[in-house]
């Protein structure tokens, strides 16, 4: 039990679309910070994923500390459930645990969008923030460098 309280608290907190922050990927999608864990106490980060036709996205990884969970809501997505790619249309989900391997991309002709949650809520902003900056100033990184970057982030190729 978190709550002992004999009443209900005022405690909810409301942010209005317009208040998301976002980032621009390299690939042009783009990543929305609907509710990231620093406003939901650390339990879950809630990210919205707008890609345009054939954005490509992230190839087959996995994280040690969280699960991630991604909604297809428009269009086609293709995600990898650790054994193959499957196409993904609105309202499929997959839900990654801990360790499990997956990979995101949007391989078709035509925009699509997706939740991504993350749990628990760790600051996955910082990385999405990370990688704008790099495709924004055209930094070209090492392979020792990228792999420092993904470990910082708790991401690790497979």
């Amino acid at each position: 039990m978190t709550y002992t309280g004999d009443s209900g608290a005022i405690s909810a907190a409301y942010h209005p679309s317009a208040d998301a922050e976002q980032a621009v990927m390299g690939s042009g999608s783009t990543a929305r910070f609907l509710a990231p864990g620093s406003v939901t106490q650390g339990r879950f980060g809630l990210y919205e994923w707008q890609m345009p036709a054939g954005a490509g996205g992230a190839d087959a990884h996995f994280h040690r500390t969280f699960s991630e969970s991604f909604y297809v809501m428009t269009g086609t997505v293709s995600l990898f459930d650790g054994a193959r790619w499957v196409a993904a249309s609105a309202g499929d989900f997959l839900h990654v645990p801990e360790g499990g391997l997956h990979g995101f991309r949007n391989d078709s002709g035509a925009a699509a969008s997706m939740l991504i949650l993350f749990a628990p809520g760790i600051p996955r902003e910082k990385y999405f923030r990370e990688l704008a900056d790099i495709s924004a100033t055209g930094r070209q990184l090492s392979e020792e460098e990228w792999t420092d970057l993904f470990a910082r982030h708790d991401q690790y190729r497979a």
